[in-house]
């Protein structure tokens, strides 16, 4: 066998085992995050919280989540990503726990704004990993079948939280993730690796014949840069960059408070069981799945690498959605799971395609950082989400609530149109 098929043969197996084991691990870490969506009804009406204060725990976590996001998108393009997406999953994991064994507002909002800042340890290690191991001409593709580990994630912990809630209280909800994911975080460290180099293997691009060009249009190159050279020279001063982040905001207002919100909604509003509102939200996350796969392809394939337009478009169709969720009548399960899945397919779209977006408009050197940028403007997005949804509705009712989303929609497809025609120049 000649050195380049040994090389061949090495990197299509390496690509297989990081995309399997980054996928597995951030739907892991969706299991210590997403559990306290099904936990809210339950928990608000054991404890008497309002929807205001149960919306300040999804707000802590969202606020510290974001800003850690970008700190460890900074870190994340320079420290070894295997041992941060590990130790991240394993804090994660005890944060949660401690969540399940506290018996007060104060303790409950520590923990939850703890795990936050551990969650944020997930993605940028997840960003660094693909874009070094898969080229400009296929990323976008494998980032929509890597984003949707987000919907496997939540639906696997909307289908186990609803059980263990029902079954052992809502304590049992928060141990039992606490413990799959400290497991998962060892198979992590065996299983993840670092930049291709660290393999003994050349760069993704020199593999494949598949030259990566710069902001400029000259070739990448490999030489590394320092924190200030990726900040700064690709990252803050970047226009384009910063109108992703800001698109990214409403998108995550919209996402983060359907999911968070959509079970006590369904509830309250609409006379459901809480496992049926479980397995209703739950199809919110199988639609996004659709929704993540096809926008990839689409913007890979049929618009050339732009990105904007189909981001207008989606965004759009959200703003349907939430509407189509209001006004469908009381008890009508049916209508409410199809316009959760519609509103599941058409946010889940531009929130995937941001993190490909910006690696695109920055570059591949600063797809950690340009990611963290944009996730701590989507996490501000949540943490508006939470506490402002839940202060709407203690005062307007549910159509204030709903408004609120249509209304982010519609500003976040406002947000991306200066960027239309920006994209990855096909060679």
């Amino acid at each position: 066998m000649t050195e380049h098929q040994l090389i061949s043969d090495r990197y299509r197996r390496l690509r297989l085992q990081l995309l399997v084991t980054t996928f597995v691990g951030y739907a892991l870490y969706d299991f210590c995050r997403k559990n306290i969506s099904l936990v809210l009804p339950t928990l608000g009406k054991e404890l008497h919280y309002s929807n205001t204060q149960l919306g300040l725990l999804g707000s802590l976590l969202y606020i510290t989540y974001g800003a850690g996001k970008f700190v460890n998108g900074v870190l994340g393009d320079h420290l070894n990503p295997r041992r941060l997406m590990a130790l991240g999953l394993l804090l994660s994991a005890i944060s949660c726990a401690l969540f399940g064994a506290s018996h007060s507002l104060l303790l409950f909002s520590i923990c939850w704004a703890l795990n936050g800042w551990f969650q944020s340890m997930g993605f940028p290690p997840c960003a660094r990993i693909l874009s070094n191991y898969f080229s400009v001409s296929e990323r976008g593709f494998i980032w929509s079948i890597w984003n949707i580990s987000h919907q496997v994630g939540a639906v696997g912990i909307l289908l186990l939280a609803g059980f263990l809630t029902e079954h052992y209280g809502w304590r049992s909800a928060f141990f039992g993730p606490a413990l799959l994911c400290a497991i998962g975080s060892v198979g992590l460290l065996f299983w993840l690796r670092d930049v291709p180099a660290s393999e003994g293997l050349p760069p993704v691009a020199q593999w494949r014949n598949d030259p990566e060009l710069d902001r400029d249009g000259s070739p990448l190159t490999s030489e590394p840069e320092s924190i200030r050279q990726v900040l700064f020279g690709r990252v803050l001063r970047n226009r384009e960059v910063w109108l992703v982040s800001l698109m990214n905001l409403f998108v995550y207002i919209v996402r983060s408070g359907a999911f968070d919100w959509a079970p006590k909604y369904l509830v309250e509003r609409k006379g459901s069981s809480l496992s049926r509102a479980g397995y209703t939200t739950a199809l919110f996350e199988v639609a996004g799945m659709l929704g993540a796969l096809l926008i990839g392809v689409l913007s890979d394939k049929l618009y050339d690498g732009r990105r904007a337009p189909l981001c207008f478009g989606y965004m759009l169709l959200t703003a349907v959605a939430v509407g189509a969720l209001y006004v469908v009548p009381s008890h009508s399960q049916v209508g409410d799971a199809f316009a959760l899945s519609l509103l599941g397919f058409a946010v889940y779209g531009p929130q995937f395609l941001d993190g490909v977006f910006a690696t695109d408009l920055a570059s591949p050197k600063a797809s950690a950082t340009a990611i963290g940028l944009t996730g701590l403007f989507g996490y501000a997005g949540s943490a508006l989400s939470g506490v402002g949804t839940g202060y709407v509705v203690d005062r307007s009712g549910w159509a204030g609530g709903f408004a609120f989303f249509g209304i982010s929609a519609l500003c976040g497809a406002i947000c991306i149109l200066p960027l239309w025609n920006a994209g990855v120049r096909r060679r």
